[in-house]
């Protein structure tokens, strides 16, 4: 039997502890089920879908891919880290354009979305491709999804 660890990991803004953790624990299952941070969904586990997006140090990361022990020190942003009970102007755009089907993929898609027009308020439309390539949805086409990402730049632009 291996040992456990406590270790504290800045998550959203606060810092929380994890408690009786495994060293080789994923962030995407620490902050699922150690820290009850829900909204990044696994699915491949490999870093292939995006569903688990999150942003840790500036950078967009798949938490299935990063071991939680090593995230300590690291400024990390989940999905529940975008909003303060309101929905974001992202957020409402993907409802708005109906980029939202079954939604399992939508908040790695919605976290992509944020970090990418934190960083680039006017992507061209190659950039936000790229930006989204990480990120698989099998409902929408993408279509709606672009559509969203345009409404938003158009909206901040406006501001």
């Amino acid at each position: 039997m291996s040992e456990t660890q406590i270790y504290s990991l800045r998550v959203n803004g606060k810092l929380r502890d994890v408690t009786d953790a495994w060293l080789g624990e994923s962030l995407l299952y620490v902050l699922r089920e150690r820290l009850g941070l829900p909204g990044s969904k696994g699915a491949c586990e490999q870093g292939e879908c995006g569903s688990c997006t999150v942003v840790m140090d500036g950078v967009a990361v798949c938490s299935c891919l990063v071991l939680a022990a090593s995230a300590v020190g690291a400024d990390i942003t989940t999905i529940e880290g975008f909003t303060d009970g309101a929905l974001t102007d992202v957020q409402q755009a993907f409802i708005d354009e109906g980029a939202v089907q079954c939604g399992f993929c939508t908040p790695g898609l919605i976290v992509a979305v944020h970090h990418l027009l934190d960083n680039t308020p006017r992507p061209s439309e190659m950039k936000i491709k790229e930006a989204l390539s990480g990120n698989i949805c099998r409902c929408t086409g993408y279509g709606r999804i672009f559509a969203a990402v345009t409404r938003v730049i158009e909206q901040r632009a406006q501001q």
